[in-house]
């Protein structure tokens, strides 16, 4: 007890040091369409454009509870065809990496350790232990991010990505990634007065095989110089999400971020809370 005390202290200072209320937000004339999100690349990461020259340092902690995760006993090892619904429970640190190498293109990367426990269907009769729990290595991937297009009065904004996630830990069912992975994408995004609409969607290519993969609609809203809001819908497949987010920038290049998705189908996780603060260091 004394010792998360410590930590909690710890972390509230860090973050009353951090924080600058004499620190205003600088904020450039902009035409209307840019005000909520800048003239930045889109990224990965909900609600965040990233300029030439800046580097973004974001570590970030998620968490995944699923009470009717649908899995195989065959795919976890176990000889079973047939599909289950288990309690999957996870807790994951991860480090997002950003920089804008041009005003037009910029590089991403991420890694991951987790810590994954599935807990077996009452109904499965497969030699599947109760539960099964791994801990590791996540996910690590790069991403290329490029605008096709600015937006200007009379036209949205086009973009595109590219994502490569590496195998690893092929002998762990539950956090392993067994194959080399990657998506193609493109979205659109136009900024009106009362907030930021994008689309976005894309293919991945996994085991030589091509699908529809992620897609996404997203509202972006610039409340104030400090708060900043993001909605969206997102889905791959038959998993489909509600993902609300609350950016709270602290002062003008660090912002302490609050993010939880919702599982609409019953195939997606039903809650996934993340956290984490998100620093920005802009070559001037």
């Amino acid at each position: 007890m004394k010792k998360r005390l410590a930590i909690f202290i710890g972390l509230t200072v860090c973050l009353f040091g951090l924080w600058n209320p004499g620190t205003a937000l600088a904020q450039e004339e902009l035409p209307f369409y840019l005000k909520d999100r800048g003239p930045g690349i889109p990224t990965s990461m909900f609600g965040t454009y990233i300029l030439k020259g800046e580097l973004l340092i974001y570590p970030f902690f998620e968490y995944y509870l699923d009470q009717n995760m649908e899995y195989k006993p065959n795919e976890l090892g176990f000889g079973l065809d047939q599909d289950f619904r288990g309690k999957y429970r996870a807790s994951e640190g991860l480090l997002f990496l950003g920089y804008g190498l041009t005003d037009r293109v910029a590089l991403e990367i991420e890694a991951a350790v987790i810590h994954a426990s599935l807990t077996k269907s009452p109904d499965d009769p497969s030699p599947m232990p109760p539960k099964l729990t791994e801990s590791g290595l996540g996910d690590m991937q790069v991403q290329i991010d490029w605008m096709l297009s600015r937006e200007s009065d009379h036209r949205p904004a086009w973009f595109s990505y590219a994502e490569l996630v590496f195998p690893h830990h092929k002998n762990k069912v539950l956090i392993g990634t067994p194959d080399w992975e990657t998506k193609a994408g493109t979205g659109v995004t136009r900024g009106f007065r009362w907030g930021t609409m994008t689309v976005r969607a894309a293919l991945t290519y996994v085991a030589g095989r091509i699908d529809i993969g992620e897609w996404a609609v997203e509202y972006f809203k610039r409340l104030s110089p400090r708060v900043r809001l993001y909605a969206g819908v997102e889905g791959d497949q038959d998993e489909i999400a509600l993902i609300t987010e609350v950016q709270l920038y602290l002062s003008s290049n660090v912002r302490f971020i609050i993010n939880n998705g919702f599982g609409i189908t019953s195939k997606a996780t039903d809650w996934a809370p993340e956290i984490g603060l998100m620093i920005s260091f802009l070559k001037r």
